[in-house]
């Protein structure tokens, strides 16, 4: 086997990425030369954190809205039955699919939060949230429409993340 080639001085290295941020010679962690490698370090650590947070506290998040919005449309049905496009909104059929849909909502938001089963409770969620966006787009574009096509596409995305942390059971 032929003796193996020397390694190059560190001068005669190409700079890469990687080169660029680390210190040219070895100095002290306090150096001019090292706080760059430690910024990228730090950098590339809260990525690594955020990455693996980032589905744990969209379904989170997620969670609360449609707590939020089953808490009041089970406490108040009747301020909710003008978004049922098709059924009038002063009929008691418009205020039990309004309490349907509240306990619907609460029921999707506990399993979120608690993390049963957050792939199959966010593929729910986004059927729901689909039907809410074309309902209310069948009563015009507004702004809540369009919110509601934001979080749409975080139940989608929710359904995808495989590695979620703080759940019960996947």
């Amino acid at each position: 086997m032929p003796p193996a080639e020397p390694e190059p001085p560190i001068s005669q290295i190409p700079p890469t990425p990687h080169t660029l941020l680390a210190p040219q010679a070895p100095e002290g962690a306090g150096s001019p030369r090292a706080r760059p490698c430690v910024l990228a370090a730090l950098a590339e650590r809260g990525a690594v954190i955020t990455a693996e947070w980032a589905p744990t506290a969209g379904r989170i998040l997620l969670g609360v809205v449609f707590l939020w919005f089953g808490y009041h449309e089970l406490l108040e049905p009747a301020q909710w039955t003008q978004y049922i496009p098709v059924i009038s909104e002063s009929s008691s059929l418009a205020v039990i699919a309004v309490l349907a849909h509240g306990w619907v909502l609460f029921v999707l938001a506990a399993a979120l939060l608690a993390g049963v089963a957050p792939r199959v409770a966010a593929a729910i969620a986004s059927l729901l949230m689909l039907e809410i966006v074309i309902a209310l787009a069948a009563t015009g574009l507004s702004d809540t429409a369009l919110r509601d096509v934001g979080v749409l596409g975080l139940a989608v995305c929710l359904t995808g993340c495989k590695n979620q942390r703080l759940v019960l059971r996947n």
